[in-house]
């Protein structure tokens, strides 16, 4: 894994878990990020609506390997 790499913060959202807002940002990451390389979860929350979980957010850092 020699090279330079560089992180960028995205969050993900999910109707169903953590893990799915997970997959989601990574997932829409990858269409205009190249060399993903690592992940790094930085922050989980959600969204309450009258009374019960209606969204699961996550924070992400996402390492990448810059090109030369």
């Amino acid at each position: 894994m020699a090279g330079i790499y560089k992180k960028v913060e995205i969050v993900g959202t999910s109707e169903t878990s953590l893990t799915e807002a997970v997959k989601n940002a990574v997932e829409e990451a990858g269409k205009s990020i190249r060399h993903m390389a690592w992940f790094e979860v930085v922050e989980q929350r959600g969204r309450i609506q009258e009374g019960k979980v209606a969204e699961f957010q996550v924070t992400i850092s996402i390492g990448f390997k810059l090109e030369r």
